[in-house]
């Protein structure tokens, strides 16, 4: 096991897979494909409501039905109810197709034309499917639609061309439909009897009966490519909505026969999927962009407008930095998207605006993607002033500006940074002073310009004289950092200068040359380490004041990617193209754990809590989270969970969870060759940390009460004598007590019961009367030696019931025919001695537990010091006790130890 573990996926939202939408209640949910997990949203604000578990391969099919979900994955169909998988169907012998609700059953198309149809109620029992077709012929389905009406029969579209109508009752083809010459690839029914709307992959949509085999109506797209979706109105509104390759929804007037409205750019990607709401003006649409959008049709004019959507990046991200103290996660992509996620709620992930984008590509008839900003390259933020001006600057490809952006409304900033290079070339490297007034910006041509974010004015240019020419840098600038206090900027050139600048004189004060091209750099500004990777792959680590190299780190085989220091300034994350992620010790100067991905690691970034570690990956477009296990375990030493030079294989965080993510040992040292061990279990942490203690949880009251519970009862005491209770209904018969409150008499069949069940082990056979639960309890925790059960009882009961049930334990009669030992109080309080020995040993609800021994001993502590048997268990617990109390002030002492090192350490 590694120092990061993975943890989940984020920015995921749908994949090239239908969704399937089902109605419960009033509300109405819609089941989607991410991967190889699935997600369900609440369609009234889109929000997420469930994640399914991770599959063993990526989902090529869903249909959902209630509480049950259907997921095809390869050959098998993955059966869940709500997130727990029930049961998996594999009669299938080739990749499953289609998936299709068909009443209280489904449908399942493989690619060898093989239909299977499977029951789910009683669905633990029948693992079997009841019946099987199999489509003869030169017909391969596509696509699969039931007609209203049109009992036990479906209608299935192929790849021919053509339409087949099947009785799946008798496995009968009953009808087959001539077709139209081009492949089929979607097939919807129409709310009118015997009519439904074929799409094909010439971009025409045909209106047929299949009752007459007529064609009422066709159309056809003008946008070049096949038609994916269509959709009818349910709400009276006779329309017909069809979705494209090219991310176009199109909307047909059925009783004008003639298109009404068009959605040009209502997705980057190939539609999926439509939808139109039962009885509701809404349409639903999905796509391989990553997102999900519903339209409203609600204009006089009777165009759609955008109701609500959640989408991610539709291209892999470049560039992520953590935000809000590890709550978000800032990314750019290749989709020319600045995006902001939320760690904590998926819901709170949006894209920042850049200026009314859909509008003005209207107004100007071009695509959205053509008036976005150019992919972002390199961006940096400060919180300090978030509140205050713009906080974020972005480098974008290509583009001889820089942008900034005001985080708090998540929009795009109102200036634009505009360096006075005279040949104008990209800009490559950014960064924000530390207090955040101050943007200092490098561009591809050597020049370094300082910018104020306030007002987005310049306030001057960094020139090297001894330069050939005026500039910072001869060649690109390959990145630019301030320390903390606004005294030093440091700059890298591609030629492998790196030089130290006067922050607010700009002149130069010193240069050292690194000998090889430098690709990145990276400065932590509280201990004024500068790290820099060149193209040799070797990592170095200078000290900018004391202007010397004081590591230096080898081992990757590829071009590095990403670096970042950790909080602390301890740990050195690096990335590349070999797939590893190493982390380097900077303070012991040595690798202390490498993991390697299937999928190389594009950009990284720790939090600053240093507990989540996001990356990006190649053809990804989502953000990975791995979790810091030395945040969460018990380990004193690194070397217990990392594996130094070792390589540890780690599968990539899922979407759902991070249970089923193993690892495996992939290379021993950094110069052998590459030698994969298969590791069949992944260690587990026990939840108790190595000589610490836990704590119930309980609310303080709860356990203080017990201490105190005397003062309590005299403070509580009632002022006023109870009164009598009134009298119950003549009907109800009852009997006196001795509390005041009305009982009532048991009925005689409980009576009969009692008198002929077997009470030799349920009653007590001092007294006749069954023993208490408190008693029954901790008997059965005794005979099967588990007390979790007994510790669980006991914390639930109030602190009067508790006290109750240990004073009901007293010997207060002298019964001379019995032993002492043998009484069945002594039994009970020799058991509760054997628990609290137990318990205490194991530093379980530490402080629950000192309030219960406490209460026990001033109850029972006469009958204990006058019982031999007793004695000799009290003592047993009073060793216990004495034994983790010094453990714990043990403890106690070394941290105190430990933060006044920390405090006065100067690393």
């Amino acid at each position: 096991m590694g120092i990061f573990e993975p943890f989940r996926a984020i920015g995921y939202i749908t994949s090239s897979v239908p969704f399937s939408v089902q109605k419960l209640g009033t509300e109405t949910f819609v089941t989607v494909s991410v991967g190889k997990a699935w997600q369900i949203y609440n369609c009234a604000k889109l929000n997420l409501v469930l994640v399914g578990p991770q599959l063993p391969k990526k989902i090529r099919a869903l249909a959902s039905y209630r509480d049950y979900t259907f997921a095809a994955y390869g050959n098998k169909i993955a059966v869940f109810k709500r997130a727990h998988q029930v049961a998996t169907w594999s009669s299938h012998s080739a990749k499953v197709n289609l998936l299709y609700l068909f009443g209280d059953h489904i449908l399942s198309v493989d690619a060898d034309h093989h239909m299977f149809i499977w029951a789910f109620k009683g669905i633990q029992q029948n693992l079997e499917p009841l019946s099987h077709i199999f489509l003869e012929g030169k017909f391969s389905p596509t696509c699969i639609v039931h007609p209203d009406t049109y009992l036990n029969k479906v209608i299935f579209g192929s790849q021919e061309g053509n339409l087949q109508l099947w009785n799946v009752n008798t496995k009968k083809n009953l009808y087959d439909f001539k077709g139209w010459n081009s492949p089929i690839s979607c097939c919807v029914s129409s709310p009118a009897l015997d009519v439904v709307a074929v799409g094909c992959a010439d971009g025409k949509i045909h209106i047929h009966n299949i009752r007459y085999d007529e064609e009422l109506v066709t159309f056809e797209h003008s946008m070049r490519g096949a038609v994916t979706a269509l959709s009818f109105s349910t709400d009276g509104q006779p329309l017909l909505a069809s979705g494209g390759t090219s991310g176009v929804i199109s909307v047909w007037n059925l009783e004008k026969r003639r298109l009404q409205s068009v959605i040009r750019e209502a997705h980057d990607g190939a539609i999926i999927s439509l939808h139109f709401f039962a009885n509701e003006p809404v349409l639903m649409s999905s796509s391989a962009d990553n997102s999900i959008k519903m339209w409203i049709f609600d204009t006089t004019d009777g165009d759609p407008r955008l109701l609500r959507f959640r989408n991610g990046h539709s291209a892999p991200p470049l560039c992520i930095r953590f935000y809000a103290n590890g709550r978000h996660i800032l990314s750019a992509g290749q989709d020319r998207a600045f995006r902001l996620f939320s760690v904590v709620q998926d819901q709170q992930s949006r894209e920042l605006s850049q200026r009314h984008v859909t509008k003005r590509a209207k107004k100007l008839r071009v695509k959205a993607e053509e008036i976005k900003l150019k992919p972002v390259v390199a961006f940096d933020c400060a919180e300090i002033r978030e509140r205050d001006w713009c906080n974020v600057v972005t480098c974008h490809m290509d583009t001889t500006k820089a942008y900034v952006w005001r985080l708090q409304n998540f929009v795009l900033g109102e200036h634009i940074l505009n360096p006075s290079d005279e040949n104008q070339t990209p800009i490559k490297a950014c960064t924000i002073s530390a207090c955040g007034n101050f943007a200092v910006l490098g561009t591809a041509g050597g020049w370094i310009e300082r910018f104020n974010l306030q007002s987005g004015l310049s306030r001057g240019s960094y020139l090297d004289k001894s330069e050939r020419r005026s500039c910072g840098h001869d060649g690109e600038v390959v990145g630019v950092a301030c320390d903390s206090t606004n005294t030093l900027m440091i700059s890298a050139g591609y030629h492998g200068d790196i030089k130290v600048w006067n922050f607010r004189g700009r002149e130069l004060k010193s240069r050292w040359e690194v000998g090889y091209p430098v690709v990145k750099i990276v400065y932590h500004r509280p201990n004024g380490l500068l790290a820099t990777v060149a193209d040799d792959l070797v990592i170095r680590i200078y000290d900018v004041v004391a202007l010397r190299m004081v590591r230096k780190f080898e081992g990757h085989k590829d071009r590095v990617t990403d670096m970042c220091f950790s909080e602390d300034g301890k740990w050195l994350l690096s990335s590349s193209m070999d797939g590893t992620l190493r982390i380097w010790d900077v303070i012991l100067a040595r690798q202390i754990d490498a993991i390697q991905v299937d999928v190389a690691i594009t950009a990284l970034s720790l939090s600053p809590n240093m507990d989540v570690l996001a990356t990006t990956h190649v053809d990804q477009n989502g953000v990975y989270l791995w979790v810091n296990q030395a945040m969460f375990t018990g380990s004193s030493s690194i070397d217990s969970y990392a594996s130094g030079k070792d390589i540890l294989h780690v599968k990539l965080p899922s979407i759902s969870a991070a249970e089923g993510n193993k690892g495996t040992d992939v290379e021993e040292g950094d110069t052998k060759n590459s030698l994969v061990q298969e590791s069949s279990t992944v260690p587990k942490f026990d939840q108790t940390m190595p000589d610490l203690i836990t704590l119930s949880l309980l609310p303080k009251t709860q356990w203080q009460s017990l201490i105190n519970l005397d003062v309590i009862k005299v403070r509580n005491k009632p002022i006023e004598p109870p009164k009598k209770p009134e009298n119950a209904p003549f009907f109800l018969p009852s009997i006196p007590s001795l509390s005041g409150d009305i009982m009532f008499k048991a009925s005689e069949v409980a009576n009969e019961e009692l008198k002929d069940g077997d009470t030799e082990h349920n009653l007590d056979y001092t007294t006749g009367l069954p023993p208490s639960p408190f008693v029954q309890v901790l008997q059965s925790a005794v005979e099967s030696k588990n007390f979790s059960a007994f510790t669980h009882y006991i914390k639930g009961l109030s602190p009067s019931s508790l006290d109750m049930e240990l004073r009901m334990l007293q010997i207060i009669d002298d019964d001379e025919s019995l032993e002492p030992s043998k009484r069945p109080e002594m039994l009970s309080l020799d058991m509760l001695l054997d628990y609290f020995i137990h318990e205490i040993s194991c530093r379980h609800n530490f402080e629950f537990m000192q309030a219960v021994v406490r209460l026990f001993l001033k109850i029972h502590g006469e009958t204990v010091r006058c019982q031999l048997e007793l004695q000799e268990k009290a003592q047993k617990l009073l060793e216990t006790q004495c034994a983790v109390w010094q453990q714990v002030d043990k403890l106690f002492q070394n941290a105190r130890c430990m933060v006044a090192f920390l405090s006065n350490s100067q690393f």
